[in-house]
């Protein structure tokens, strides 16, 4: 949890959210049915539907009711509001087999593909699944343009991605994919430990191999006519693996330079193929996108921003103004899946009572189970005012330790300028996870956990 332990902070309260404040969200906080009620949950974010980019976040990387949460409202806006894009924090090819499934009549995904490194359950649950069911029945019988598709934003699948690129060679070009494999082969010794590439080359023990990933990418690109003419949606799927083969390269090497770097370069990435998805669906495309609250909330208005890190929320802000809307998800009490260390094997964990100078124990002294709390608007200013009283919030990603919650896991933020609504519940339970595999691998989310 690196991005909680550079915040200097006492293991004491500073301060507890005002009756004022609980008071105001007592007053405007709007309780929601369970998502488990799709429809009817689903109705309370029609509001958001005319935006063009709908961010959901999550206060933890392990909890059933954010992930159902999401399901309901993503069927809503797809259903309802024409969107056709699901984005979520997960490596490209691993989200690309879930398309291949809900848009393109391929297999069901079964047990040990994909998501196979740790951690193994934020994306292999029984939750996602049932979403990913529904939206191959949606999908059904619509014209491809109207089709929702599932796609990857993270930047972690260096392996996965040489193989994705030099496979899709060997059936449309087989002389650039001897070229492919030349220039690959800097890499290809590193690919299942890439953490230990960027160590090497920070150490100064050997040289980059970024030349040869930009080569690639750009060969990729200077022949997309021909490449087009056979396949567009395999280029497409081509030439983001070696987009993220560059980027990977760049992220290893980051992480051993310290600040935000890696960090801002793993969000930028995020960010910039979310474009490139939007921009390959067509004009007008609407988009859904699934992540942490680090990831969705505007850094800016959060210890993390002050500390000279950004995200996929604060340049979606920047790009898109109000077309883009940021809501966080947040709950209190109940049970989460998470390990103890990295690369351990998944438990389910108790988490404490939110601390009371967090926003969480505002939300929990309303008295209300689940709510939404929309603070936009003309009418809501005053809301947003009391809002901007700094407290604490705790984020847990996909390690979580009760004992030092604290320090790993609150953070400094101004929630009326983090989010534009807020989704709450008091009490959650663990996501349920597709059996237990041993995961394999660098963890999709190194070295933050978020």
């Amino acid at each position: 949890m690196q991005i909680m332990t550079t915040i200097s902070l006492q293991d004491k309260p500073k301060r507890e959210a005002s009756k004022r404040l609980v008071d105001a969200l007592r007053q405007y906080a709007e309780p929601l049915p369970a998502p488990e009620q799709q429809e009817a949950f689903g109705q309370f974010f029609d509001r958001f539907g005319d935006s063009q980019i709908v961010l959901l976040g999550e206060a933890t990387h392990g909890t059933s009711e954010f992930y159902n949460a999401r399901a309901a409202i993503t069927r809503q806006l797809i259903e309802h509001h024409g969107f056709t894009v699901v984005a979520v924090e997960a490596d490209w090819p691993d989200a690309a087999r879930i398309d291949g499934y809900v848009r393109h009549h391929e297999k069901r995904p079964r047990r040990g593909e994909g998501f196979v490194r740790f951690p193994t359950w934020m994306w292999r649950n029984a939750e996602l699944l049932a979403f990913a069911d529904w939206m191959r029945g949606h999908n059904e019988g619509q014209p491809d343009r109207a089709k929702a598709s599932f796609h990857g934003l993270d930047v972690y699948s260096l392996s996965e991605s040489i193989h994705s690129v030099l496979t899709y060679l060997d059936k449309v070009d087989p002389d650039e994919a001897t070229m492919a494999r030349w220039r690959y082969g800097c890499l290809t010794p590193w690919q299942d430990e890439p953490a230990k590439y960027g160590r090497a080359v920070v150490r100064g023990e050997r040289p980059d191999c970024a030349q040869q990933a930009v080569e690639q990418l750009h060969t990729l690109l200077d022949k997309r006519l021909g490449y087009l003419a056979s396949d567009g949606e395999a280029w497409f799927d081509a030439t983001q693996n070696a987009r993220i083969v560059r980027e990977a390269e760049r992220y290893y090497r980051a992480i051993y330079q310290g600040g935000a770097t890696s960090w801002n370069l793993r969000d930028r990435h995020m960010f910039s193929t979310l474009q490139a998805v939007i921009a390959h669906r067509g004009v007008g495309t609407k988009a859904v996108v699934w992540a942490h609250n680090s990831h969705i909330g505007d850094a800016s208005a959060t210890a993390m921003g002050w500390n000279g890190e950004f995200n996929i929320g604060q340049l979606c802000r920047v790009a898109y103004g109000d077309d883009a809307v940021l809501i966080g998800f947040g709950t209190d009490t109940g049970t989460v899946a998470a390990a103890s260390e990295w690369g351990a094997d998944m438990q389910v964990k108790t988490v404490r009572p939110a601390r009371p100078d967090s926003y969480e124990h505002a939300f929990r002294r309303t008295g209300l189970a689940r709510t939404l709390t929309d603070w936009r608007g003309r009418s809501r200013q005053s809301l947003a005012h009391i809002l901007r009283e700094p407290l604490l919030e705790r984020a847990i990603g996909v390690v979580y330790r009760p004992e030092t919650e604290f320090l790993s896991h609150y953070f400094e933020a101004v929630l009326a300028d983090q989010f534009d609504a807020f989704v709450w519940f008091e009490h959650s339970n663990a996501v349920t996870p597709l059996g237990h595999e041993k995961p394999h691998g660098a963890p999709e989310t190194y070295p933050f956990g978020l």
